[in-house]
């Protein structure tokens, strides 16, 4: 019920109600991904649409269902699944900003920074 009421005042927690009223007039539902991102498509096939399962960012969508969105493949995944070579890793959504982003070695950003060998700083004479 909450989740239902936001819809009606925010837009970035899940689709908006005029979102939802249109998905379900025009809507046909085509796949769903593996976070749960629901994939749809107008009767006419000319406009393509995601409703996202949680937040809304972009870079949660999967490179198969982010080329369909753009027309750059005509089936969906569901229907005609693209060959992924073995040394590929899975999608992840890009963490650039948050927590989860990547911190190298010596960062501030990391809680303990780490104590460098590989040189030795200048000393004034």
């Amino acid at each position: 019920m909450k989740k239902f009421l936001l819809s009606f005042l925010t837009w970035w927690n899940s689709e908006t109600l005029n979102t939802r009223f249109f998905t379900w007039r025009k809507g046909v539902k085509v796949g769903e991904d593996e976070e749960g991102n629901i994939y749809y498509r107008s009767h006419d096939g000319k406009k393509r649409w995601v409703i996202f399962n949680g937040e809304m960012e972009a870079s949660r969508v999967p490179p198969d269902w982010h080329g369909w969105l753009h027309h750059t493949y005509e089936q969906p995944p569901t229907e005609a699944p693209l060959p992924h070579k073995p040394w590929e890793k899975p999608h992840s959504e890009n963490l650039t900003g948050s927590d989860l982003a990547y911190a190298p070695p010596g960062s501030i950003r990391r809680g303990a920074p780490v104590a460098r060998q590989d040189y030795e700083a200048w000393q004034p004479e």
